[in-house]
């Protein structure tokens, strides 16, 4: 790929089918990559309520979030219409978004890789290195323990279901992003020590 295109379609947050991820964003001190099936319902809900929190805290230059599926169902595609309905309702913009699968890369460039289920979780233990393993996690286990939806294990697949299964996954994918702020903010103070 040129690199005057690699600069569009970063810039635009789109990823060329097929490609790897392109870094958007060169000095970040931190990567996030939000990881379900497909990548057009789960990951990239997840990917946009992360990315406008992160704009809301002014947090947007240190932190990078992409999201990728672990299966290449749907490489090119735009997140599913339904998906993208229940974010629009709540103030998120995902058209920009592009589904891309999982490449080896990933588990070299981005430090926290963020499965949405079991299954996606054991797809990315499988295909990781045993030396990038500790960057690999589960969502919902950073819903704050004072949160309501508090123990939930996964961030259910909505796509065979109706209009109510992805509002519930955008209620797991805030709560677990509330929490996943503190992380990074806590991450990012000890990087800027150093």
């Amino acid at each position: 790929m040129s690199s005057l295109l690699s600069r569009i379609l970063g810039a635009t947050g789109v990823t060329a089918p097929g490609d790897a991820a392109i870094e958007r964003n060169p000095g970040a001190r931190v990567r996030v990559l939000m990881v379900c099936m497909g990548n057009i319902c789960r990951s990239p809900t997840a990917e946009a309520v992360l990315r406008q929190r992160l704009e809301q805290a002014g947090l947007a230059d240190q932190v990078e979030v992409d999201s990728a599926g672990t299966h290449a169902y749907h490489v090119g595609s735009p997140p599913d219409d339904r998906s993208q309905d229940a974010g629009s309702r709540r103030g998120y913009r995902m058209e920009g978004l592009r589904a891309r699968k999982v490449v080896p890369l990933d588990f070299e460039r981005f430090d926290l890789l963020l499965a949405m289920d079991w299954d996606n979780l054991a797809l990315l233990e499988e295909r990781c290195p045993d030396e990038q393993r500790r960057k690999l996690r589960r969502l919902t286990e950073f819903i704050p323990g004072r949160h309501p939806l508090a123990g939930s294990v996964v961030v259910p697949d909505p796509y065979y279901g109706g209009r109510e299964g992805f509002d519930h996954v955008l209620d797991l994918v805030e709560a677990a992003c509330d929490g996943l702020m503190e992380h990074l903010r806590m991450r990012l103070h000890i990087l800027n020590k150093k």
